[in-house]
């Protein structure tokens, strides 16, 4: 089904190949995973399977031969490729062509010709299987980042594709999302699908999968059968930099109260802290998404926040920086601060990493988040806490996602604010690099910084996080639009025009 053959690839203007001599044979209906650190090729490989690589990227250089399903990728044009296969991204709003989910899952089924009676049934079999919680009247750019991912899923299958490519597929997904796609991915496996997905979560595929695939440097370094992966300890695992068991992280509760929290307790049980927010409550297309009586954050301590996707997670952080509107007051050292203000005391990491990247270099990145700072930053340390240092002049675009991540949360780190946001800050990031994130986030909050960290990630959590704030899942996220996005990431930590809420 799927064939490369003494495949290479060099993207333009980078120093080595992404893929060397790459040669691997997927039989159909296997299911296959390619693991292997940041940058080993695991995202390469896939845009070569789907056609991505040389239709889109076409400027890299290019040897060897990628067949699928009979398809010379190089050589058949990019809608056969579409037909047979689908592919959900790492960052999944990129892909998006329409406005909401049910056409988004309906897009590739018109343009195939489908009949509108089974595309109609297509559309509503898959919103119900992949994406149940997801509201339908929202616009897509204004779901959550899980409720996206879990969107570009369902949009992927729909169309009934031969292949199904998925990059990273849960990293932005709570638990009950994970256990749906991968039910999902059995259903489709046993329907005969193809399926290879690049991960470093791997446990939730063990009884999925046919093959682990270990890349290193862009070529194969060793190769699993199921039986012999479910035998492999999580040390062995940690030794190939690899990660297993997931370790739940038991955090203690931090007092809060409101609605849109999870086992709230009476308000005047809440005690005070550096950062005070008081009846915030924020509505969006005509609706409560938002709604904290009281709750208090400690400087030098992790915050973790917790909830199913939707919940409000990224909502909250985006209030807390003043890049949303909403009533209420915050507080910080009992001081009332305008959105304004906010938004120059606070850094945050967005879940879409390359929306916050604005120079040519790593260096460069560096260097201009650091460019209000109390003091100047030691830049070749902070690129060396995150193995950054032999890609300080390559262009930040170039980047493998795990590496931009790892960017970006150095950017922040250099950038000395008082709150700062992680918002899955570990999406597409290997064991190893799991924990200097982990050490890079508890520095910030030893330098007395409010932290406030969102992820799914209970490694993640367990590592970096002294408390958990849980919320409630009645009410329904919303995340920004592309060119709010890209506002938002100029605007925090820099003066902009005075508006009040």
């Amino acid at each position: 089904m799927i064939r490369l053959e003494s495949v290479s690839w060099t993207y333009p203007h980078a120093d080595a190949p992404s893929l060397r001599q790459l040669d691997l044979r997927i039989a159909a209906g296997e299911l296959v995973v390619l693991c292997g650190a940041s940058g080993s090729g695991k995202s390469t490989a896939l845009r070569l399977m789907n056609g991505l690589i040389p239709h889109f990227h076409d400027e890299g250089v290019l040897s060897g031969t990628v067949t699928v399903d009979g398809l010379v990728t190089a050589h058949a044009e990019l809608d056969d490729l579409g037909c047979a296969t689908g592919t959900v991204l790492q960052h999944p709003r990129r892909q998006f062509f329409t406005d909401n989910a049910a056409e988004e899952l309906a897009f590739a089924m018109e343009n195939f010709g489908e009949p509108p009676e089974e595309i109609r049934e297509r559309v509503a079999r898959g919103l119900v299987r992949l994406a149940p919680h997801v509201p339908m009247g929202q616009r897509l750019q204004r779901l959550s980042g899980g409720q996206q991912q879990q969107v570009a899923i369902a949009a992927a299958t729909a169309h009934g594709p031969r292949v199904l490519l998925l990059d990273e597929p849960s990293s932005n997904l709570s638990a009950d999302a994970v256990a749906r796609l991968a039910e999902a991915l059995g259903v489709l496996k046993a329907q005969g699908v193809t399926i290879v997905v690049a991960e470093h979560r791997l446990r939730w595929l063990q009884h999925l999968a046919d093959r682990i695939v270990v890349m290193r440097d862009g070529a194969i370094d060793v190769e699993w059968t199921a039986d012999e992966f479910r035998a492999i300890s999580d040390e062995d695992l940690a030794g190939e930099g690899l990660r297993g068991d997931v370790r739940t992280a038991r955090l203690p509760v931090l007092p809060a109260a409101g609605p849109s929290v999870a086992g709230a307790v009476a308000a005047r049980e809440v005690p005070g802290g550096t950062l005070e927010l008081d009846g915030v409550r924020c509505r969006l297309g005509g609706r409560t998404v938002l709604d904290l009586d009281r709750v208090c954050f400690r400087a030098g301590e992790v915050t973790a926040l917790r909830g199913v996707n939707g919940a409000g997670k990224s909502t909250l952080a985006r209030v807390v920086t003043g890049l949303q509107r909403a009533g209420g007051t915050v507080r910080l050292d009992g001081r009332p601060l305008s959105r304004r203000a906010r938004q120059r005391a606070s850094a945050i990491v967005m879940q879409d990493v390359q929306r916050q990247l604005f120079t040519d270099s790593v260096r460069a990145e560096i260097e201009l988040a650091a460019t209000d700072a109390p003091r100047p930053p030691d830049v070749a340390a902070t690129l060396g806490a995150l193995d950054l240092a032999p890609l300080s002049e390559r262009h930040p675009l170039s980047l493998s996602g795990g590496q931009q991540q790892r960017l970006v949360v150095a950017a922040v780190r250099v950038a000395a604010r008082r709150i700062v946001i992680f918002d899955e800050p570990s999406s597409g990031v290997d064991r190893r690099h799991l924990q200097s994130i982990s050490d890079q986030i508890r520095q910030v909050a030893a330098a007395g910084a409010v932290v406030l960290l969102i992820s799914h990630d209970e490694d993640l959590l367990s590592l970096a996080a002294d408390r958990q704030l849980t919320l409630a899942s009645a009410m329904s996220d919303v995340a920004p639009s592309r060119s709010e996005t890209a506002r938002d990431a100029l605007a925090v930590g820099h003066d902009t025009r005075e508006e009040h809420p």
